[in-house]
């Protein structure tokens, strides 16, 4: 086999693999979206660096954008074949990319109206209605079976924690096989359950989103209330900007526990996205999947209120008592929450708490990095609300997760490829592999090309 590395290097965003059998077969592991730096970004815009219409399968790790927000574009260029994932990760694209074409729309509407593009014309790189054909391609299959999407190969997926639907991905042709670890889960994760173990495999391709680092010690539960407590004692609002699917159930399960132990006020808690409400209702469909019990997944229902009309989300921008507004995106790139965080980030009462990685140039990056103004909507935004960041509750593996769960391979792969992390966090679980492990390990460059 050839596998070719188009996305996911010295980035964490992007994720796109392509796997070439010896004796003919194209499959492509993941189709994601560029995010972040706007050179990162152009590349969603490139000419394709392979055949499409060659491409015989696309084989899915999950649903989130950067994974899977390419397809529907894929498919506007020409794909004809099947996109293989599990149920779950199906019920969340139904979503998810109807959303982003959406959203998409939306922004080259705004910056046409407001003459914010360097273009004649600004255009999505697809609409709402590609997305939803892009739907039609889907085929779902189950956890840790092995099938054969075209002659002379077989995969199986595996729980990878992470969100709905992660998995693990194996892929086998020619005596040979390669493990996609997609996006791995933590062991302690509030909401999912941990990663299986990995099977073994010739080749390995992990993820190094954390590579660099652990999760810091300490009760997040109690981080959170601390953070909600004192915002609320200033009469702020605190704006979280959240992933819709995965981090948005976490935070409503943890502050659903929060005021149930009365360890903070019982100040009305917000939902500002049609999207994350809907995923939300997902979860009592898939219960082997997480750890929250029926009740536990009524109780997401209930804790907040939703807001699905852009009048009620319009309305959040104007609350004068203190409360707790959760709104997409988690890296604030798009979405409804940039217009709370217009409205309430010059507000040195408020807070805007985010949960996890921040890629490079994303809004959220700066923000945490202590920038005094924020662009949005061309405009520049004084910061004089707090911001924290609680990196516990990712949802993402770090360092030593990612060790152990490497450790537990069968037997080591003769070599493994470290991608979907920027250049530090990469390079760091590659010191951490070769220190621990004694594995042949590399982190390749944008259209690099391997033998398997």
């Amino acid at each position: 086999m050839q596998l070719a590395f188009y996305g996911a290097t010295d980035t964490v965003t992007g994720s796109r693999y392509l796997l070439s059998g010896q004796h003919g077969g194209h499959l492509l592991v993941d189709c994601g979206l560029f995010q972040g730096l706007k050179q990162l970004r152009l590349r969603n815009w490139d000419q394709l660096p392979f055949d499409v219409s060659k491409i015989d399968a696309v084989l899915l790790t999950h649903a989130h954008i950067d994974h899977s927000g390419f397809l529907p574009r894929l498919i506007k260029e020409g794909f004809k074949g099947r996109v293989y994932c599990t149920r779950s990760t199906l019920a969340l694209c139904e979503l998810l990319l109807p959303d982003s074409g959406r959203l998409q729309e939306e922004q080259a509407e705004f910056e046409n109206r407001h003459k914010l593009s360097k273009h004649v014309q600004s255009l999505p790189l697809y609409t709402e209605d590609d997305a939803r054909q892009a739907l039609k391609h889907f085929a779902p299959v189950t956890f840790d079976e092995t099938f054969s999407p075209i002659e002379g190969w077989s995969v199986r997926f595996r729980h990878a924690g992470h969100i709905l639907g992660a998995a693990s991905v194996k892929v086998s042709n020619g005596g040979r096989s390669v493990l996609f670890s997609g996006d791995l889960g933590r062991s302690d994760d509030l909401v999912m359950k941990p990663p299986m173990p990995p099977e073994e495999a010739d080749v390995l391709v992990v993820e190094s989103t954390y590579g660099d680092r652990l999760h810091p010690d300490g009760d997040a539960l109690a981080q959170l209330a601390d953070v909600i407590n004192r915002t609320a004692a200033r009469g702020g609002q605190v704006v979280i900007p959240s992933f819709a699917v995965g981090r948005a159930q976490t935070l409503l399960h943890c502050i659903s526990q929060l005021k149930q132990a009365r360890r903070i006020p019982d100040l009305p808690v917000y939902l500002n996205s049609p999207m994350a409400v809907d995923a939300t209702q997902i979860y009592s469909h898939h219960a082997g999947e997480h750890r929250l019990t029926a009740q536990e997944c009524d109780e997401l229902g209930h804790v907040a209120k939703f807001a699905r009309t852009v009048e009620e989300s319009m309305a959040l921008n104007r609350l004068r008592w203190p409360s707790i507004i959760i709104s997409a995106s988690g890296m604030a790139t798009g979405g409804r929450v940039l217009h709370h965080l217009k409205a309430y980030a010059p507000d040195s009462r408020c807070t805007i708490l985010f949960t996890g990685h921040q890629a490079a140039g994303t809004r959220g990056a700066t923000l945490v990095s202590g920038a005094k103004t924020v662009k949005i909507f061309g405009e520049y935004v004084p910061v004089r609300a707090e911001v924290a960041n609680l990196d516990m509750l990712s949802a993402h593996a770090d360092r030593d997760d990612l060790l152990d769960w490497m450790a537990a391979m069968p037997r080591p792969p003769s070599r493994v490829y470290i991608t979907h992390g920027e250049p530090v966090a990469a390079d760091a679980l590659r010191l951490a592999i070769q220190d621990r492990l004694g594995w042949a390990c590399e982190v390749p460059e944008y259209r690099q090309s391997v033998k398997v």
